[in-house]
């Protein structure tokens, strides 16, 4: 079977040959390897399906769009450099990065370089709070989504024992802390709140902690491996606690690494998009080559619908008046009809509350 990274590295050189022959190249970045390549897929496939159905309308102000692919492995400094080559091969927008780690070292090289920024996916408030006008997101924010899970928790866990870890990561900490302070606002007090290390395999001595404090929720903020081993090895000792995260967590390779340990899991994520009617023909298309366009697969796809629709609109690819008309305009994309406000946050869907049953995230009650 084929690796995720061997399709990563076979799609970077079809979308280099296609951008030697486009008008337009326009960046796709995030983590193409590494332990988030699940997330960097979806960024691909959507980038490279709403490219061609662009295309085969005509394109945009009457160019084709190509695709450069760049993989920042979720690492701050590897998505400095790869952001620094996407400004260097000149595009004019980039639709990335996924982990806020990564877009916030990025979007300041994009600044520097007049390069527009659309993140489908990094939720860290701080992306665009610095006041800069080349930067934009179509997900959520992390103050909104731990705001939505302590709610949930407040009006339909009371009485439950919360223990809140975090990954150290400007993702993982940011929605963590975010979930903590809407949690206490909500005058509920958790048991615990500490750090864990991304990548360790054994969380044992956390488990011990949650058993020792009989924890009924164990809120993550992180990423989908490590909250995997984690309910695994709470399955292990006898315990029924309920792991809860965030959109990190929207990928069929959370179930993978749980099985039917991940049953219950709970997670926040913006209404599924695969369900909105106009999208019936883009997700049979997906299904049928055997890809199921989960999480921010259309998310990626609706990131490029809004800039291709503002630059038609702006009659020009130059990021100032691009981003004006992204602030000032509405949108129609596969997420549903968007905005964005001053700060170049979308303005559109919220966060709802999802479950894990029989491999698959659905609406939870």
């Amino acid at each position: 079977m084929r690796t995720i990274r061997t399709l990563a590295i076979a799609a970077a050189a079809i979308f280099a040959a296609q951008a030697a022959h486009a008008d337009i190249t326009i960046g796709v970045a995030g983590p193409m390897t590494g332990s988030e390549a699940a997330f960097g897929e979806q960024f691909r496939r959507g980038a490279a399906k709403v490219v061609e159905d662009i295309n085969a309308k005509g394109g945009v102000l009457g160019q084709k769009l190509a695709l450069t692919l760049a993989d920042d492995a979720c690492d701050p400094k590897q998505a400095r450099s790869v952001a620094e080559e996407l400004a260097s091969k000149k595009v004019p927008f980039v639709a990335g990065h996924f982990c806020s780690g990564s877009s916030i070292p990025a979007s300041e090289v994009y600044q520097e370089n007049g390069v527009l920024q659309i993140s489908p996916a990094s939720t860290n408030p701080k992306f665009t709070e610095r006041g800069m006008p080349n930067v934009f997101r179509t997900c959520g924010r992390d103050d909104n989504q731990g705001k939505i899970a302590a709610a949930y928790v407040a009006a339909k866990q009371k009485g439950k024992v919360i223990g809140v870890i975090h990954d150290k990561s400007a993702y993982g900490k940011g929605l963590a802390d975010e979930f903590k302070a809407a949690l206490n606002a909500a005058g509920v007090k958790e048991a615990f709140y500490e750090a864990i290390t991304a990548g360790e395999k054994d969380y044992s001595a956390l488990v011990t902690k949650a058993k020792a404090a009989k924890v009924d929720i164990l809120y993550l903020g992180g990423y989908k491996t490590e909250g995997g081993l984690i309910v695994r090895q709470l399955r292990d000792q006898g315990m029924k606690t309920v792991l809860m995260g965030g959109d990190a967590l929207v990928t069929e390779e959370y179930w993978a690494i749980t099985g039917a340990a991940g049953e219950g899991t709970l997670m926040t994520f913006s209404p599924d998009p695969r369900l909105l009617p106009q999208n019936a023909a883009l997700v049979k298309h997906f299904r049928a080559q055997n890809y199921e366009p989960e999480a921010y697969t259309l998310y990626t796809y609706a990131t490029v619908q809004a800039w291709a629709q503002a630059v038609e609109k702006a009659k020009t690819t130059e990021w100032k008046k691009v981003a004006e008309t992204l602030r000032a305009g509405k949108f129609d994309t596969a997420i549903g009809e968007i905005g964005f406000d001053a700060k170049g946050d979308v303005v559109g869907p919220t966060y709802v509350m999802y479950v894990w049953k029989n491999g698959k995230y659905v609406y939870a009650d």
